[in-house]
């Protein structure tokens, strides 16, 4: 009589394991990353010994241009497969050297970011608070080179935390802090070119068609929601410019367009708007919704007196754009017309 074969028992995977390997997961990368920062600052603090020695060369014994060019060629012969030692590179280091004297004493934050970011801060920047400021930033939201030459090329240390705000009055702390620095003053849509006379749906598109540009000059946390939002209010129906989510606020943003400077009544129409959108939208572990008022101008005093006795958190900014007031004779038959461009707008509407 045949038998049939013994059947193997299946393993049982317990219910804790995918518990565990996501926790040996997150601690090899966290391994990963250390490491990888570990490297970097090995790699920098190496630039620096060297560079300030080659400064103290060149100021004790003046050591000139040649001699550095000797010193390049002979690190690349001592040292075939490693990288970093041309001549440049190398007056780097001293640069480098000379603008961290205290390098060695603690740890210096630069030695936190790659060198090819600190060559950018090098090149950009003579302020050695102006440097530190963009490195922490650099670290906190994990920029890469280019992004730090976006924000070197637009300024971002004056105009982060510059728009007039009521959020010490309207958010607690350390909301209110988070909140402020979120929002800058002007705004630099330099990827825009509008008519001097522009309106509120000319720029509006004109931000959605470079949407990803749009985004990287609010900064980090943004998420579009849409444009246009209904709410339907007291059977009238209103419409909302432009609506984000910030998920470092943990709330919405109702950002509202304006071609013309900023008027008191803005504001309490956004305050009757932001109480909407936490009436209707808000879920209940959302933090209180922010406004941004998007103004061509404006007069601080004025901004400061209409936010006054808002209840609800509003920030007021300016936008720079390119402005197109006249064209040269031989380029105005190449382009759209008013009408057209118009045109154009109502056909994207639908």
């Amino acid at each position: 009589m045949a038998h049939s074969p013994t059947k193997q028992p299946q393993s049982v995977i317990p219910k804790e394991y995918k518990i565990f390997l996501k926790e040996i997961k997150e601690k090899i990368l966290s391994s990963q990353v250390k490491a990888a920062l570990a490297v970097n600052r090995e790699l920098i603090t190496l630039y620096w010994e060297i560079g300030s020695r080659v400064h103290a060369k060149q100021k004790s014994e003046g050591w000139g241009a040649k001699t550095i060019e000797n010193l390049a060629k002979d690190l690349k012969t001592s040292f075939p497969d490693m990288q970093g030692f041309s001549l440049r590179n190398l007056k780097y280091m001293g640069h480098f050297a000379k603008e961290y004297p205290d390098f060695a004493i603690g740890q210096q934050v630069v030695a936190q970011i790659p060198w090819g970011h600190n060559i950018l801060l090098l090149q950009k920047l003579n302020s050695l608070k102006d440097r530190l400021w963009y490195a922490n930033k650099t670290i906190e939201n994990g920029w890469s080179r280019n992004i730090l030459l976006h924000w070197l090329d637009s300024n971002l240390h004056q105009r982060e935390g510059r728009a007039i705000t009521n959020f010490q009055d309207t958010l607690p702390s350390p909301q209110s802090d988070l909140a402020h620095q979120t929002l800058k003053d002007p705004y630099c849509f330099d990827f825009l070119t509008l008519r001097d006379k522009h309106d509120e749906r000319e720029l509006e598109i004109g931000l959605l068609d470079h949407v990803q540009k749009f985004l990287l000059e609010l900064g980090a946390g943004f998420s579009f929601v849409g444009r246009q939002i209904h709410l339907a209010i007291g059977d009238q129906d209103f419409y909302l410019d432009l609506l984000f989510y910030h998920y470092k606020l943990r709330c919405f943003i109702v950002v509202e367009l304006k071609t013309t400077d900023f008027k008191p009544e803005f504001a309490g129409k956004m305050n009757f708007y932001l109480s909407a959108v936490d009436d209707l939208m808000k879920h209940p572990d959302d933090k209180p919704s922010i406004g941004l008022l998007l103004c061509k101008g404006k007069n601080k005093v004025v901004a400061e007196y209409a936010l006054r006795d808002i209840n609800k958190p509003i920030g007021i900014s300016q936008y720079e754009a390119t402005i197109l007031e006249s064209l040269p004779a031989e380029l105005k038959g190449s382009l759209p017309s008013i009408e057209e461009i118009e045109q154009e707008l109502e056909e994207k509407e639908l």
